[in-house]
């Protein structure tokens, strides 16, 4: 079964989402879930953090071979030893690693990107996500590599492979050395045209050795679900990658 192993529901304080809707829509469309909350530790703002205790209370009930329950972690090194407590002590299936700030400010403010060029900005970006990588050795897959692209103040925000290439070739490196799988985000994966420009960076990962992605649509509604996924299985092929998706925090195969 191909699973979307990137699902938002209403643990996460930017998704309203049920988890019986999004049970709903996934059998509709014959696909697995993984359900991944955000857990952001020491948000600078006033914040609900994720109750990690209430969220399996509330889901192991729906747990089953379709349905998974993982978490999307916020790195940050100054979090590292909160968030591998938290990763210990509950029994996630899945674990995303995702970098949505750098420097204490949300990569999704304009503060981020305020008098810096994007070759400074993403430089930046790219040696933080590094630095994380590097350390956060319990989690399972690397999450949508070109987020900063979502909302970065410049022309042209697309991240483009041989722009950074140094620096996106020693996260890449890093991650097949640690047998990390990358994700394939497909909440930008709108279009061919959109795929040929993270084609290279997943052609790259295979060069370097990595051998698994994850894919996942980032949903946090439920017409969102399983959206882009057919695009993100024909960039693993191309690229000689596995699609898996993980369960009890092993790798699995999807069709």
């Amino acid at each position: 079964m191909l699973f979307d192993t990137h699902i938002h529901t209403r643990h996460s304080d930017d998704s309203d989402m049920a988890i019986e809707t999004a049970i709903s829509r996934a059998a509709e469309l014959g696909l697995g879930i993984t359900i991944t909350e955000h857990i952001d530790l020491a948000h600078p703002e006033p914040d609900v953090p994720l109750d990690v205790e209430q969220y399996f209370k509330d889901y192991t009930k729906y747990r089953s071979d379709k349905l998974l329950l993982g978490i999307e972690v916020g790195m940050r090194t100054e979090c590292l030893e909160d968030n591998r407590h938290i990763i210990n002590n509950y029994l996630f299936d899945f674990v995303l690693g995702s970098m949505h700030f750098v420097d204490n400010i949300e990569i999704y403010q304009e503060a981020f990107y305020r008098s810096r060029t994007k070759h400074d900005t993403y430089r930046r970006y790219f040696e933080a996500m590094l630095d994380c990588l590097k350390c956060y050795d319990f989690v399972d897959s690397l999450g949508h590599i070109d987020y900063i692209s979502r909302y970065a103040r410049y022309d042209d925000p697309e991240l483009y492979y041989h722009e950074f290439s140094d620096w996106i070739d020693a996260i890449l490196k890093t991650a097949a050395q640690k047998e990390k799988a990358m994700e394939i985000n497909t909440r930008r994966l709108t279009s061919p045209e959109a795929a040929a420009r993270l084609f290279p960076i997943y052609e790259r990962f295979y060069e370097l050795g990595g051998r698994m992605v994850t894919i996942g649509s980032d949903a946090h509604k439920p017409e969102n679900i399983g959206s882009n996924l057919s695009l993100a299985q024909d960039m693993a092929e191309a690229c000689k990658l596995r699609v898996v998706y993980f369960k009890q925090r092993k790798p699995e195969w999807g069709r």
